[in-house]
């Protein structure tokens, strides 16, 4: 496979070279906590222990670099799990980060409650706002924290403004990519130092996987990951490892159609007299239309919007609807409604990052587009 081929040829066959021994098309899963050695010190192909390393795993990590055009990619057991090893192994006390202030209220919990206690600290600010982003920059900051778009408020950064701008500070552009997915928007070609996933979402795609993703370009950087995750140990096994490849193979076909449902959901919550605010970067109106349009090549499968009649609407709206189910988690291929200040992002309630309480967000699914809209339609009345 050359490194110019298609995204989509990159993504079903980097790391699925047919079994040289039984020509099998589909790597196997190597179900094995540890490897026989050719004498004291002699790894066969490299690999002794599963948490060091397994042949699944390497596979899986061969196609998340190759997909988001990146030299390395390491995996891991969950998403915050990822971001928890970027964070040890970039940063000691006394650092400090930016962050968006409207982040995903894991990963404000992971900062907040966990790296705040180690004598990390942080500033939000809007992600959009490449000036407030500067500002907030001091001689302590190690890292910028960058969600594009953000979740759950879909807010779109400028990621060449904000890394130019930032070229003269000593210190890491991180871009949690899961939103977009390396289909719609790859970071590491706008110069990001590193790209995390929660590969639970899209990349797995079906709701069945949990995992974490990290991409970099950088060699050192990536040994200095790779020790960490290794160290650490938070690692997928092999069945999930699998999982995971076989969701990638189909990201793009799955996310052009969840793009193409959630246009039409977009475009019809914005005209209903139940909705008083749609957040989609793909409306015209969005304040972030044509960054997004510039940077991403369509404007993703996640659609949020506040209830007109306050937050007990919101949840009872939730609780009505019959085809999108009331879940947490976001980017399989069926259509998911949460409300996020009392679910995904009740973590941050009475911190700057504090979501609207009358706030709905959308999963769109790749089902037929008419049967999710009617939903929302007799959910909303």
């Amino acid at each position: 496979m050359h490194a110019d081929s298609g995204f989509s040829t990159r993504a079903i066959h980097a790391g699925s070279e047919p079994d040289p021994v039984t020509g099998a098309v589909i790597p196997p899963i190597y179900a094995t906590s540890t490897f026989k050695q050719d004498g004291v010190g002699g790894l066969r192909q490299g690999y002794d222990y599963s948490r060091s390393g397994n042949p699944t795993r390497t596979a899986l990590e061969q196609c998340l670099a190759a997909v988001e055009g990146g030299r390395h990619g390491l995996a891991f057991a969950s998403g915050l799990a990822a971001e928890d090893a970027i964070i040890r192994a970039l940063l000691k006390p006394g650092d400090h980060i930016v962050i968006p202030d409207d982040a995903y209220g894991g990963t404000f919990r992971l900062f907040d409650k966990v790296a705040k206690r180690w004598g990390v600290d942080y500033t939000p600010v809007p992600i959009s706002d490449t000036a407030a982003i500067l500002a907030a920059c001091t001689d302590r900051t190690r890292l910028v924290w960058v969600e594009t778009p953000t979740n759950p408020l879909l807010t779109v950064a400028d990621l060449d403004t904000i890394i130019e701008q930032l070229a003269q500070h000593d210190l890491y552009v991180v871009v949690d990519n899961t939103f977009a997915t390396p289909y719609l928007q790859q970071p590491l070609r706008h110069g990001a130092d590193i790209v995390v996933h929660s590969t639970t979402k899209y990349l797995g795609g079906h709701s069945d996987v949990v995992g974490g993703g990290v991409i970099v370009d950088d060699d050192e950087l990536a040994d200095t990951l790779a020790f960490h995750q290794n160290s650490m140990g938070g690692v997928p096994g092999p069945f999930d490892s699998w999982l995971t490849h076989r969701g990638l193979k189909t990201l793009a076909a799955r996310m052009d159609r969840h793009c193409d449902n959630a246009e039409r959901i977009a475009s019809f919550l914005n005209e209903h007299s139940k909705v008083s605010q749609v957040y989609y970067p793909g409306l015209t109106d969005h304040p972030s239309h044509d960054v997004a349009k510039r940077q991403m090549r369509r404007f993703g499968g996640m659609v949020s919007f506040r209830h007109a009649d306050g937050e007990e609407a919101a949840v009872d709206l939730c609780d009505r609807a019959k085809v999108f189910t009331l879940a947490e988690s976001l980017g399989g291929v069926e259509s998911l409604i949460e409300h996020p200040g009392r679910m995904t992002h009740a973590s941050a309630e009475g911190s700057e990052l504090e979501v609207p309480n009358d706030l709905v967000r959308l999963s769109v699914g790749i089902e037929d587009v008419e049967d999710l809209i009617g939903d929302l339609d007799q959910a909303l009345k």
